[in-house]
């Protein structure tokens, strides 16, 4: 799991994002808001700091789901990050 987690975090600081970032916490958002999800397509927002949103669009299957991307707002600028490249 830990590189699936150090690869979410190089992805959100490739993308030019400059706030300190987990990847387990944001495995761990997601895992939290899709429990008892149907099968099919979210967009789910987070805060993770008072004024820095996470939008994260999902396809959740059966038994796994699939973070497609992740746009990261903040009081100065937006972040997108895509995962399905």
């Amino acid at each position: 799991m830990n590189e699936l987690y150090e690869m979410i975090e190089k992805k959100i600081k490739d993308s030019g994002y400059p706030g300190e970032i987990s990847g387990r916490d944001v495995y761990e958002d997601i895992c939290d808001q899709i429990d008892d999800k149907e099968n099919g397509g979210y967009l789910l927002l987070s805060k993770f700091e008072e004024n820095v949103t996470f939008e994260y669009q999902i396809t959740v299957m059966d038994e796994e789901f699939n973070l497609v991307s992740l746009t990261i707002r903040t009081p100065e600028e937006e972040y997108h990050v895509d995962f399905d490249n």
